[in-house]
């Protein structure tokens, strides 16, 4: 009976024991996972209604999903704290702790910016930029030139290839390359040196300010990007004639951008999937703008009576040449030479695989698709 006992006794106190230790966890673990939820506020340049803001959710859904409790990042439309041609200086500041937009934006502080995410037409496409962004010492010059050269206060990433830039639109339809001078057109990064050569007066705007200026008779006629974030903004209510292919932003990719102090104050794995939800959302806003695009395009023509041309060949040869010209211009700047040589290198190289390694794609779809007889 005392052996009895005793043992009874010790299993009592060991069973306390354990009810004190869950209790205590449960009491202290909401504390611990207040303190590692990192909250940051992360703006977008879009207006909320545009893809390029779903865009910028998909990016934050991955994050916050990665994050499992410890991170959460909070996305605002463009305009919440500041306008989308400022966020660069409010990341740099703190005022915000990321967002989310092109490189072109911020091309007024280096003209070297829109080489990253709009740079010349010689990249076969926007995939292969980021891959020199990546695998061909992009990235290291990308943070030469926000580090060393600007010493503005961000951590960046590039993502989300897009596809080719319509040449805009126009309420007359653009058929020669002497009607885009004198005319008052938007674009951004340097495609307002390339439509500056080809002698139209260039007005550089934010997304959600395009439509009301045209409407208005400011311009004359503008590009934003594609066909899904054209029609939410309401180009077709204000112009018919839609011209697709240019080369004035053949290529052009996203940039996501971090406060840096707020960054590095984080733990290792935290910026790694902030890192890494950048590529993920890259590969997937690749594979839905296939399904989103050519949906809302065929949407425009049927319901709203858009009138879709392809620019005319003398145009699309008069922007390469002008691209000669402002390339030629702006390599008085070292660092601007610097950054061409490299993606000229890369280009040369891997354009030529690709452009003996893959069959017509134009080859193919004819055979299969094109009406016969």
């Amino acid at each position: 009976m005392p052996v009895t006992n005793s043992t009874a006794g010790r299993r009592g106190l060991m069973k306390a024991a354990a009810a004190g230790a869950v209790g205590a966890a449960a009491l202290a673990t909401p504390n611990v996972s207040r303190a590692q939820t990192n909250v940051l506020r992360f703006q977008s340049t879009w207006p909320q209604r545009d893809i390029f803001h779903e865009f910028a959710q998909d990016y934050v859904n991955r994050v916050n999903r990665m994050g499992g409790g410890r991170l959460r990042l909070e996305l605002l439309p463009a305009g919440a704290v500041v306008g989308a041609f400022q966020l660069l200086d409010a990341v740099h500041a703190g005022t915000l702790d990321g967002g989310h937009g092109v490189s072109a934006y911020w091309f007024g502080k280096n003209k070297a910016f829109s080489l990253f995410g709009t740079p010349p037409a010689w990249f076969y496409d926007a995939n292969s930029y980021l891959a020199w962004f990546y695998y061909g010492g992009g990235e290291q010059l990308y943070n030469e030139l926000i580090s060393d050269i600007l010493r503005v206060n961000v951590v960046g990433f590039q993502t989300g290839p897009m596809p080719t830039q319509p040449l805009g639109w126009f309420r007359n339809r653009v058929e020669n390359v002497e009607q885009l001078r004198g005319l008052k057109y938007r674009t951004v990064g340097l495609a307002t040196d390339l439509f500056n050569v080809l002698g139209a007066a260039v007005t550089a705007l934010p997304g959600g300010e395009i439509v009301p200026a045209l409407e208005r008779g400011v311009i004359d006629g503008a590009e934003f990007n594609n066909p899904s974030s054209d029609r939410v903004l309401g180009f077709p209510d204000v112009a018919k004639n839609y011209m697709i292919q240019s080369y004035h932003q053949n290529t052009e990719t996203f940039e996501i951008l971090f406060n840096k102090p707020k960054f590095e104050s984080l733990p290792e794995e935290l910026r790694a999937i902030m890192r890494h939800a950048a590529e993920a959302a890259s590969a997937d806003m690749s594979w839905k703008q296939q399904e989103r695009y050519p949906k809302d395009l065929q949407e425009m023509v049927q319901r709203q009576g858009v009138q879709v041309h392809i620019t005319p060949r003398p145009i699309l040869e008069a922007q390469l040449r002008a691209w000669d010209q402002v390339v030629r211009n702006l390599e008085s700047d070292p660092f601007f030479k610097k950054v061409c040589d490299s993606q000229r290198e890369w280009c040369r190289r891997v354009n030529a695989f690709y452009l003996r390694f893959q069959a017509s794609p134009a080859l193919a779809f004819n055979h299969f698709f094109a009406r016969q007889g």
